[in-house]
This record gives C-alpha cells, sequence and structure tokens, in this order.
C-alpha cells in the first residue's frame, strides 16, 4: 500500500512515543507521516482553559512542534497535519480507510511491562480496516528526539492461531516488516493442553514428542509458500503447548515487534477483539500489531 503512516497524537507521552516509532517506521517503508489531533478529545490534564479556541491553539501547537521535532530527524520524510473537530476514533477510522499503518500510544503499568489501553484506543483496534499498531510510552527501543535507542529487540513474532486464509495478511505484515528491519519472523503456534486428551499419539511423554513434531511439521509446511515469497527473510515455525495467550507472551519476551490477528466487522457497531489479542495489548513488552483479516 501506499497510503500514509497515520498516528494520533495528543501532546501526552504515550502519543509523542508512538509519533517517534510511526516517523521512523514511515521513513523506512517511503511512506508519508500524518500526524492527526482531535482538539475536541484532548487529555485531561491539558493546562489549558475549556474554550474551543485555546483548545484548538493547543492542538496546532502540538502538531507543529512535533512536525518540527521529527523533520529534523528525519529531513526527507512528508509530515502532514490536521487538526480536527470530530472525535479522534472517528477520524482515525476514516484516515484509516486508505491508511498503510496506523499507530497509537499507550500508557505502561509502571514497574510492571504493559500496556494500559483507554476506550478510544480500544475502539480504534476493533474497528480500523488497517494494521493498526500500538507502542508503550518510554519504549527503550523507540529513539525519541536525538536520543538512541537504550536496546535493540530482536525478532518479530507472529501468532499462528489457524490455518488457510486467515493468516495471510499476518504472515504479510510480518514478514514485510522482517525484511525492512533485516530480521527474522518467528510464527509461533500453541497447542492446546487439552488436545492432550484427544491426540492418539499424546498420551505418553515419547507420544507427547512425536505429537509436537508433527504439529511442527504441518506448520512448516504451511509456511513454506511465504518462504518462496520472501526468501531473504528467515521464517522460523515455533510449536509450543499451553494457553496460545501465554505461549505468544513467552515467545515474545524479547521481541521487536508482535503481530496478532482480528477479524473484520461488518458494523461499526459491533466488535470485538480475542482474548489473545487483549492479552497481547496489555502484557507485551514490545509494540503490538493488530491485523485485520476476513
Amino acid at each position: 500500500m501506499t497510503g500514509p503512516v497515520v498516528v494520533g497524537l495528543d501532546g501526552s507521552p504515550a502519543s509523542v512515543t508512538a509519533a517517534w516509532w510511526a516517523a521512523r517506521e514511515a521513513a523506512d517503508r517511503r511512506l508519508p507521516l500524518l500526524l492527526l489531533h482531535s482538539w475536541t478529545t484532548q487529555p485531561l490534564n491539558v493546562p489549558v482553559p475549556q474554550e474551543a479556541l485555546s483548545k484548538q491553539r493547543y492542538g496546532g501547537q502540538v502538531l507543529q512542534r512535533m512536525e518540527a521535532e521529527l523533520l529534523h530527524r528525519h529531513p526527507d520524510l512528508t509530515v502532514t497535519t490536521e487538526l480536527v473537530s470530530e472525535p479522534a476514533a472517528q477520524a482515525l477510522l476514516d484516515l484509516g480507510q486508505t491508511a498503510s499503518l496506523m499507530v497509537l500510544g499507550s500508557r505502561g503499568h509502571g514497574s510492571v511491562a504493559g500496556f494500559l489501553l483507554g476506550s478510544i484506543s480500544l475502539h480504534v483496534l476493533g474497528l480500523a480496516r488497517c494494521p493498526t499498531v500500538v507502542v508503550r510510552t518510554g519504549d527503550p527501543t523507540v529513539p525519541e528526539g536525538w536520543q538512541p535507542p537504550a536496546e535493540i529487540r530482536g525478532d518479530i513474532v507472529v501468532g499462528m492461531q489457524h490455518n488457510g486464509p486467515t493468516i495471510a495478511p499476518l504472515l504479510e505484515f510480518a514478514l514485510t516488516a522482517a525484511q525492512l528491519h533485516g530480521t527474522r519472523v518467528l510464527a509461533v503456534r500453541a497447542l492446546p493442553v487439552s488436545s492432550l486428551v484427544t491426540h492418539p499419539h499424546a498420551l505418553t511423554e515419547p507420544g507427547d514428542e512425536a505429537w509436537q513434531a508433527e504439529e511442527h511439521g504441518r506448520l512448516a509446511a504451511e509456511l513454506a509458500p511465504w518462504r518462496e515469497k520472501f526468501p531473504d527473510v528467515e521464517l522460523v515455525p515455533r510449536v509450543t503447548r499451553g494457553a496460545a495467550a501465554q505461549v505468544l507472551l513467552s515467545a515474545s519476551a524479547h521481541s521487536r515487534l508482535t503481530v496478532v490477528g482480528r477479524r473484520r466487522h461488518p458494523s461499526h457497531l459491533a466488535w470485538k477483539l480475542g482474548p489473545v489479542a487483549h492479552a497481547a495489548l496489555h502484557h507485551m513488552p514490545c509494540p503490538v500489531a493488530v491485523v485485520p483479516h476476513d
């Protein structure tokens, strides 16, 4: 896609971290960056009077300051700004119709690695038509200003719950990002503990090993066409027994990005994030991409 990378910017530390991550991603993908601020949806701690003119002035200053800082670091980046009166969630969803990628910020849980998502972020994540990445405030891998990243994480991890066409958008997104950043992709599938009872070869320890080897081979076969499509990217299958959310969290402990899926919904009045996506969004230490699929 050639649409812009869109980031919701409200002036909070979380949104600033998201803007820096989005700028680097847009520069690497050679895409324009669009900074959006809704002056009717501002943080509660904004130190300005509640009059509309003051809120618009504050929003304009937030956009101008961020644009200048990003262009100082990425002079070749095309940056545009939009100051809108629509509620933030609706404005983001409208832009998401043609965006290549959307980026949101999230407050952390303090000393506990994780995200704190508000209603706006959850609404956008549940309905966006494009992949949406959530970045935790203060993520040490995000170079803000002229500060280099404090650490470099490795793999891009993608959750492979099911086979079939639903996995195609997730793998396409993960492999494209890996090719861009020169890293490998770890494709993770969890084997539920309950299937130990029903699988004919999983009742003994050797049988358990054979069962996992069989499932590993099945996953490797599913990934074979993608290896041909992305020959320069190392694509590693991993099959682990356990709850899907916990398996994915363990695999992503040192990843640079985790990719999960979410079904598209026909109505803007009804949406739902699955339990694995919810767990990833609230507990991953790294940015999380939610990719919609049919």
